[in-house]
Order: C-alpha cells, then structure tokens, then sequence
C-alpha cells in the first residue's frame, strides 16, 4: 500500500489531473464512524478512477478556542497520521487551523476548496459536521454551496453501537474508566501506545519479572492499572504481555506515568527499541501492595 501525499494547507495541494473524492472532518480517533466516511470518499474515488484523500486540520480547533481546556487527543498527531496512512488514501491534507483560517466563513470555506483542488468532484462528511466561523455552517448549507459551484456533497449517517452513536467523545470516556475492549471497538483496532523502551531500575528482573519501560504520557490518559496487551516491534512477531499504566504507588509515586510490560513470551527486545503496545483487556485498577 502506497504512503498518501501529505499537505499542510489546502493552498499547498498540487495533485495529477483526475477527479478528486474528499472525506472531510476532525477525526480524532480514526474510528469506525470516520471511517465509514472515508471510505465512502475512497470507493467514489475508485469509481471514478480519481483520486481520494482527507482534509482534517492541526491543532484541534479547541486549541485556539479553549486554551485552558482543549479536547484531549486520543491520539497524537503521529499516531493520527499513521491511522489515516493505513486507510489506502491518495492524499492527507492536515490543514494548520490558525486564527486567520478560523475567521473565514462558511460560505469562504467553500470557495477556498473549490479555488485550492479545482478538480474536486464531491465531498464526503458526517452527518453532524459544522465548518466555518463560530461553526456557523452545518450540512445543508454545505450542499446548498456546493449545487451553486457545481460540487456533489454526500452525508454520512452516523454509526451505532450498542445503541448510541460513535463518537470521540464516547471513546475518551471509555478508554478514561478502562472500558479498552469497547473503546477497541469503537476503534475499529486496539487502542495502542508506541514508544522507545528506557532503561529503568531493573527492579522487575530481581524479583522474575522484568519489564520494558517507556515515558509515555498521552494527551488522553487511559486508566490507571493492569492490561493485557500485544506488543510488536518493527513488524516481528506478535508478543503477549501484561502492562502496568500509572505512579507505582508501591514501588516509588512517580510524578509522571509510566508504562511497564511484562512479556509473556521470549524476546530479544531491548533499550532503543521502538515498539506498539496494543491494549486489549483491562486486568485491574493500580493499587498500592503492602509489600513488593
């Protein structure tokens, strides 16, 4: 599978001359929902022997309208990217949301589109898309300014499970009380870290478990506890193991978190290896033992 074209402004986008099909909306997360949108824009694209890619924007806009409480990422901007990478795109533009561009209107929006990817053919979103200054455009304006400058706009409904809609939101909120295997899938795949493995103090091996530490602090903090985990590095064979997120409230309180694993399985894994942890059973919440 082919890496997409990656763009940081619309007015930076130079693509061949073929019919361009694009997913447009925040989608932190890459779950399910967005992905039954890019999809969509994919298949159109296929179709019409186009092209197909993603417009989404960096930072989140809460950035720069919430600066004391912005939303917390579920994943960083790396993690994002290698998500909407795997998806079989054509291009990713990851529009710099600045203060400028968030003053432009609904109606400018458009036109920027149109004046920036001239070749567009249609644009996919979510049903509950809003776009432009102070979020004043919703759906029906989007394909109302569409029809007047010869654009397709398709809505894509909202996904279901369990009886409640997808949503980012939704997902924080279950990774936050250890829920990961209905965060997974909502996910669409498990929930993961990725890191480079740290030395630490060793004191897993003295008492026959030796673990691989890494920093890792994620705008989103899943619960603190035990999971059950597999771990990959550099695309070698699968690893079983158990992870411990959080202080070590019986070791040493750490002021940050730490992830610890306990592999399972025989590895030749070391300090300055990059490895993907993926999250796939909460064990138990951390606590403090009365002894080591």
């Amino acid at each position: 599978m082919n890496t997409p074209l990656h763009f940081e402004d619309l007015a930076q986008v130079r693509l061949p001359a073929r019919p361009l099909h694009l997913a447009i909306g925040m989608f932190d997360g890459v779950h399910v929902g967005h992905r039954a949108v890019i999809a969509a824009a994919a298949a159109s694209a296929r179709l019409s022997k186009g092209l197909s890619g993603v417009l989404t924007f960096w930072p989140h806009p809460s950035v720069l309208f919430r600066p004391a409480a912005p939303a917390r990422l579920i994943f960083d901007r790396a993690a994002k990217r290698r998500r909407l990478d795997s998806l079989g795109l054509d291009f990713v533009v990851e529009q710099n949301f600045t203060a400028e561009f968030a003053r432009t209107t609904a109606a400018e929006f458009v036109q920027f589109l149109r004046r920036c990817l001239p070749q567009l053919a249609t644009v996919y979103v979510g049903e509950n898309f809003r776009f432009g200054r102070g979020r004043e455009g919703d759906v029906a304006l989007l394909v109302g300014e569409g029809r007047r400058i010869g654009l397709t706009v398709h809505i894509v409904p909202r996904l279901n499970r369990g009886g409640e809609p997808v949503s980012s939101s939704r997902i924080r909120t279950l990774l936050e009380q250890g829920s990961v295997e209905e965060a997974n899938d909502l996910l669409g795949e498990c929930y993961a870290a990725e890191g480079v493995v740290q030395a630490g103090r060793k004191l897993g091996r003295t008492l026959g478990f030796p673990t691989l530490n890494f920093a890792w602090e994620p705008d989103l903090k899943p619960r603190y506890g035990a999971y059950a985990v597999a771990v990959n590095a550099g695309g070698g064979a699968t690893l079983r193991g158990v992870a411990n997120y959080g202080l070590r409230p019986t070791v040493e309180q750490t002021a940050r978190p730490l992830l610890e694993i306990h592999l399972l399985d025989a590895s030749t894994l070391t300090y300055g290896d990059q490895i993907s942890v993926h999250w796939l059973h909460f064990l138990r919440p951390e606590a403090k033992f009365s002894s080591v």
